[in-house]
């Protein structure tokens, strides 16, 4: 079988300074920054224009109402860095561009963010080969109301409540202008409605975890009837892979790892067996499974617990043969597919109840998130 199934190749795209507008108006590491992003020129000839940023206090009823107000602020607020590193890298602007909308994308006034492992990664420079050029405006999950569409957007209108992942593709030039800002562009085919019956703070814990847990599934071939091990049950991508395998696709068995405190959380989910990582090792298990979900890093010890012919998705950590990687793509048909099984109940969003942390606390949002203790998903809202 194979053993990667996703590799990253891009490179970093070559920016040019335009003649009429300078990439960044002012950009100081010494005292808080105030910049600019203009417009970005790629090699490929398409143009790029960024957000400004700015941040404040917003209910999600206040949200809905906004698409009524025709005035869009030339700037706004946004978390910033303009280099890698911790999370003493990441600057609270006020005065970044709103984004100018293409005609595949909507504007979005975001209500709510969340974090993903992937955005501190990125941050600390780990994907710098392929990643979009500095300065970056983090966050991949966002949930928010539409309130501009361009000319070739057909199934969105201003007023709509959405859910997307930013980013097509995660590590292969992202987003230079993500969510952890008051307004963000999204590409149509990201985007889908936020199911009716989950708040903001929920719909944004959704889209790169869900997004994951699906395209592991369907990378794995799992179907009805067979058995899976998710190692990290409790957390983002753990939580919504166990309810997916077993409310979705038909696990005939599901079990997951959790620590003594969560287990009771896992076996809510849908898991028929709840191990304490703990206490028990993996290796010990009698039972064998068709597939592994490793979303912890175990890939040398997944391995020893499937059947023959089994499959392991790793989504972190050493890959061990027959362990596979893949890097997830947005898509805003698998959040559209999911979305019945959202609003009947059966998937529900996992917020670490540490949280929402507020617009202005996403440092300490981050800080929290490298603890690797979180359950679930880490929110950001309101965002202002």
């Amino acid at each position: 079988m194979n053993t990667a199934l996703a590799t990253v190749t891009a490179t970093t795209p070559l920016l040019r300074r335009d003649r009429e507008t300078p990439l960044l108006r002012h950009c100081s590491l010494s005292k808080p920054s105030s910049f600019r992003l203009n417009r970005l020129r790629f090699r490929s000839g398409v143009q790029k224009t960024l957000l400004r940023i700015s941040a404040s206090s917003q209910s999600a009823s206040a949200a809905v109402n906004v698409a009524a107000d025709a005035s869009i602020p030339s700037e706004m607020k946004a978390w910033v860095y303009s280099e890698y590193g911790g999370v003493d890298v990441l600057k609270l602007e006020s005065n970044i561009a709103v984004p100018v909308v293409n005609d595949d994308q909507v504007l979005i006034k975001v209500v709510a963010a969340a974090l993903n492992p992937v955005d501190a990664k990125r941050r600390q420079g780990k994907f710098k080969a392929t990643d979009s050029p500095l300065p970056t405006v983090p966050g991949y999950d966002v949930a928010g109301v539409v309130v501009k569409v361009g000319n070739s957007v057909k199934d969105f209108k201003e007023g709509d409540e959405v859910y997307a992942n930013v980013s097509e593709k995660a590590l292969e030039g992202p987003k230079q202008s993500g969510s952890l800002a008051e307004y963000t562009a999204v590409e149509e085919k990201l985007l889908a409605l936020k199911p009716k019956n989950i708040d903001f703070s929920q719909a944004a814990g959704l889209p790169l975890a869900i997004e994951t847990a699906d395209e592991g599934l369907v990378r794995t071939e799992f179907s009805a009837g067979k058995s899976i091990l998710v190692l990290n049950g409790a957390g983002g991508v753990g939580s919504l892979a166990i309810q997916l395998a077993k409310h979705v696709y038909g696990a005939s068995m599901v079990a997951a790892t959790a620590s003594t405190g969560k287990l009771e959380l896992v076996r809510s989910l849908g898991a028929d067996l709840a191990i304490d990582y703990t206490k028990e090792n993996i290796e010990d298990l009698t039972e064998k499974f068709d597939v592994v979900f490793d979303a912890i890093g175990m890939c040398d010890k997944a391995v020893k617990v499937i059947k023959e012919g089994g499959k392991v998705v790793a989504l972190t950590g050493a890959v061990t043969p027959p362990g596979f990687r893949f890097v997830v793509t947005s898509n805003g048909d698998v959040l559209k597919k999911l979305n019945p099984y959202i609003e009947s109940g059966k998937v529900k969003p996992v917020v670490d109840p540490k949280g929402p942390f507020p617009f202005s606390r996403v440092a300490d949002a981050f800080s929290y998130l490298e603890t690797n203790h979180a359950t679930g998903k880490v929110v950001v809202y309101p965002i202002p």
